[in-house]
């Protein structure tokens, strides 16, 4: 009986009755309505709508530790493919076109007077050697004796060509002293010079026409430094021009193109 008198006041007052365990439309359970335009809360741990749940990210981005959309994951145990020329964190960089231990490095592109080094940092005897010393190019320039190939520093060439003038000026005074004592003067004028003066003679022949060979190949590896013909040399032969011209191009300093003569070699 309370059933159906419930009933005919819902009816009186223009409500209709809803099954058991469903709410009203736009109604909560237990009766709370949400404020006009906020949509209703979802019970049970659900969210509003175009919200995302808690923790998950955002449309179109991948968490953490998982690939893009469209792309795959790669297989297990195999590294990820790095873009070209990258290197890893705590690993030097290797030059492009690295030589092997032991080979000569030349710099890709390098200047003109930059010596080839080995992998211990020294410079091979076949290349020429920038910045040499005196006693460097005195000791390269009897090593390559008869090494006409590669090239020749203007520091190696110069080095020699003053260690000559020492050593022959110095020859040709201490032999000019020693002729003294015992020395003969002609009539006309002449002398001939005391015993004393024909040991540094006979040093100062054997130097010459030993040193012949060794000065013609430093001549020619200097002209190669310079991207010249050796050939060039032969220009001596003419008396006095010959020999300031080959002066001149001695002075000049190196260029790339003289690269092109050298003989690498271990």
């Amino acid at each position: 009986m309370s059933d159906a008198r419930d009933d005919e006041q819902g009816r009186a007052g223009g409500q209709q009755p809803q099954p058991y365990g469903q709410t009203p439309y736009g109604q909560q359970a237990g009766g709370e309505q949400p404020p006009f335009g906020q949509p209703p809360q979802q019970q049970h741990g659900g969210q509003p709508y175009g919200q995302q749940p808690t923790g998950q990210p955002p449309y179109g981005q991948a968490q953490s530790g998982q690939p893009p959309y469209g792309q795959s994951q790669p297989p297990y145990g195999t590294q990820p493919q790095q873009p070209y020329a990258q290197q890893s964190y705590g690993q030097p960089q290797q030059p492009y076109a690295q030589q092997s231990y032991g080979q000569p490095q030349q710099p890709f592109g390098a200047p003109p007077g930059v010596s080839p080094r080995l992998a211990d940092g020294s410079v091979p005897l076949w290349a020429p050697l920038y910045g040499a010393g005196p006693l460097e190019s005195v000791g390269r320039f009897f090593r390559k004796y008869a090494d006409f190939s590669g090239r020749a520093s203007r520091s190696e060439y110069w080095w020699v060509a003053l260690a000559t003038v020492v050593v022959w000026f110095g020859l040709g005074l201490l032999g000019l002293l020693a002729g003294l004592p015992g020395m003969e003067v002609h009539a006309d004028g002449s002398s001939d010079p005391g015993p004393g003066f024909y040991p540094f003679a006979l040093v100062f022949a054997a130097l010459f026409f030993g040193t012949i060979v060794p000065y013609l190949s430093i001549g020619v590896r200097r002209l190669h430094d310079v991207d010249l013909s050796g050939w060039l040399l032969l220009i001596n032969l003419f008396p006095y021009l010959g020999g300031i011209a080959l002066t001149v191009l001695a002075i000049l300093g190196p260029k790339p193109g003289g690269a092109r003569f050298d003989r690498p070699r271990p």
